[in-house]
């Protein structure tokens, strides 16, 4: 049983990217532009994604190279330190187009990793 909290980032990774399409439903980009909160809310979720993914051990990042790690964690750094110049254009791109097939992938793999 301990080695399931080393899927635990995985996890993390999962529901926040989850909440993202989520909280994005319904709306589109111009929505950023006039809701700060939806664009602190997307920010800083997509954050947690991108920690979350720094926290997935090596080995883990070697056995699913579906998943694009340097570009996930590449993200949260952008986004933490490049906070204030944010393109909305990009992470909108980001949430309609990669987050997706990210969360595809990692149901996969959580979900083989429950079976076992």
């Amino acid at each position: 049983m301990p080695g399931r909290n080393r899927y635990l980032p995985l996890r993390h990774m999962l529901d926040h990217a989850r909440e993202t399409i989520t909280l994005a439903q319904g709306k589109d980009r111009t929505d950023l532009d006039d809701d700060r909160l939806l664009e602190l809310a997307l920010v800083r979720l997509l954050e947690i994604v991108g920690e979350a993914a720094s926290r997935v051990p090596g080995d883990d990042r070697t056995r699913y190279p579906q998943i694009p790690w340097p570009q996930i964690v590449s993200l949260r750094n952008r986004l933490i330190h490049g906070y204030d110049a944010v393109d909305l254009d990009i992470l909108w791109q980001i949430i309609e187009r990669d987050l997706p097939p990210l969360i595809a992938a990692l149901e996969i793999i959580l979900c083989e990793e429950d079976e076992k």
